[in-house]
């Protein structure tokens, strides 16, 4: 098992997430957090950090989330890695009550 970032996550791009991951398994996008599945210990320490919860393990990731699952692990090898928290852009919080932003996904 590993865990997925989701939807909820683009144009939040909060780090909280990985300031706690004890090991480098985040990478950072433009406007996305990632999670390689291949680096993940499946910790779950992360999953309480997200403030908008979207981290999920990838067994029980909603279903209209599926193709998250091959994202993470497409986009982690294409981003760099992020070991510490970085500070969100400054429309986060408006996007974080924003449900649904896929086309705001920025590769």
């Amino acid at each position: 098992m590993t865990y997925v970032v989701t939807e909820p996550c683009i144009r939040c791009r909060y780090t909280d997430c990985v300031e706690v991951c004890p090991v480098d398994c985040f990478h950072g996008g433009p406007n996305f957090l990632v999670i390689d599945p291949v680096e993940c210990i499946d910790c779950a320490v992360c999953v309480a950090e997200c403030p908008v919860d979207a981290i999920y393990p990838d067994d029980e990731v909603p279903a209209d989330q599926q193709d998250f699952i091959a994202l993470n692990a497409r986009l982690a090898k294409q981003w760099p890695v992020i070991s510490r928290a970085e500070p969100p852009p400054d429309d986060a919080d408006d996007w974080s009550v924003v449900t649904a932003k896929r086309e705001q996904l920025s590769e």
